[in-house]
């Protein structure tokens, strides 16, 4: 067996699961789950449509890349949401359709990690789990940056040294950022690209919460939209991420892609081709109408808007909690162990929120997401209503 995956830790929710374990809820009222990152309004109708009416495409194997047509559509998206000039994107060379970020985030790590040079993978903290697996499965050794608020939830970057810089061959971002929410601006996403230039490592920017901002605000800018701006129109060293299950509500549909660097991305193609990955063909078609379409983008981020000012206004006395930047969570403090604040919320309320320690990694002596916990506004408004006023009554008898 690969010695490596016993350096992997428990899942988040492996954690959760343990944590409720042995406990019975009151069974007066519905159990609100607040805590995985699901989206739970409706799939849009027109995205199920071209699913369904593309089925004949499983009578075909998919190629790796994807359909041109998929492939066409995604780069003119890119282009018009991050201001990239004409033509930069090459969607022959720049693009790749992946089954979900998910996998995509995975595996680059596994391609473009060096085993014998002691490679670092400098990731922030709190964390998606899957930057650190895919760090440790490729051989290398986690640096993790703790986002606090008083770094208001971003990574310093300045707060590496060149040593470690000088080891460093994956720098993971994450903005907006998962579970706080704060976005970086451009300033610091091309301060990114001039270390990467400098010390020579890869960017993975993971840019899936990118489009749940609020109505009216300005969109969180993205890596490719830095680099161009700063004259890397070829995009070196810049790999980003994109999904469809946030910004259409389609998790299930396993769709996203990955775009920059066309050197990088020609050598994750070739891993990509042994790893069996390809996306199905009445996939792609679904995925190129939920591309084309911003309107059910726009009333997604309305939706949210809603559940963020009512549960606020329910939460904001109680708790020491303010909107994010973007994203769909909200990131409250706890009075009490964010552990011990999740197993009685579940126990006196039936409302399952996320601990903030199980989400990040403790460094010198601190856990960044300790006595905090993470709430998914993904339920409905009434639900997610019920969930606030549940949580007020809770912190009521803490």
């Amino acid at each position: 067996m690969n010695p490596d995956l016993d350096r992997l830790q428990p899942y988040p929710f492996q954690k959760l699961a343990e944590l409720k374990a042995g406990i019975t809820p009151p069974g007066d009222r519905e159990h609100i789950a607040l805590s995985i990152g699901e989206p739970g309004h409706p799939a849009p109708a027109f995205i199920a449509e071209a699913l369904s009416s593309h089925l004949h495409g499983l009578a075909r194997y998919p190629l790796t890349r994807g359909e041109d047509a998929l492939r066409e559509v995604i780069a003119a998206w890119a282009a018009r949401r991050f201001d990239l000039p004409a033509d930069s994107l090459d969607p022959a060379r720049h693009v790749l359709p992946v089954n979900g970020t998910r996998e995509a985030l995975f595996a680059l790590a596994q391609c473009v990690v060096d085993r014998t040079r002691r490679p670092l993978v400098v990731m922030p903290n709190p964390f998606y789990q899957i930057y650190e697996g895919a760090a440790l499965l490729a051989g290398a050794e986690p640096h993790y940056l703790n986002l606090t608020a008083r770094n208001r939830f971003l990574p310093d970057l300045e707060a590496v040294p060149a040593s470690m810089w000088a080891r460093c061959q994956l720098l993971y971002l994450c903005s907006p950022g998962n579970p706080g929410g704060a976005v970086m601006d451009e300033t610091s996403l091309r301060h990114a690209i001039e270390l990467a230039e400098r010390h020579d490592f890869v960017i993975a920017a993971d840019e899936c919460y990118s489009e749940i901002h609020f109505p009216g605000s300005t969109p969180p800018p993205g890596l490719l939209g830095a680099a161009a701006r700063m004259g890397n129109s070829g995009y070196r060293r810049c790999v980003v991420f994109h999904s469809l299950s946030k910004r259409s509500n389609v998790p299930g549909l396993r769709s996203g892609f990955v775009a920059g660097d066309a050197g990088i991305l020609e050598r994750f193609h070739l891993y990509r081709t042994y790893h069996g990955c390809s996306m199905a063909p009445p996939t792609q078609a679904a995925s190129r109408a939920a591309w084309s379409d911003e309107t059910h983008v726009e009333e997604n981020r309305r939706l949210y808007a809603r559940k963020f000012d009512a549960m606020l206004e329910i939460l904001g006395e109680v708790l020491n909690v303010q909107r994010p930047d973007a994203g769909f969570y909200l990131w409250p403090e706890t009075p009490v162990d964010d552990d011990r604040f999740a197993r009685e919320l579940f126990a006196r309320e039936n409302v399952t929120v996320l601990p903030g320690s199980y989400l990040s990694r403790s460094t010198d002596g601190t856990n960044p997401g300790a006595n905090r916990v993470r709430m998914a506004l993904v339920a409905p408004l009434d639900e997610c209503i019920e969930a606030a006023g549940r949580i007020r009554r809770f912190m009521e008898t803490l």
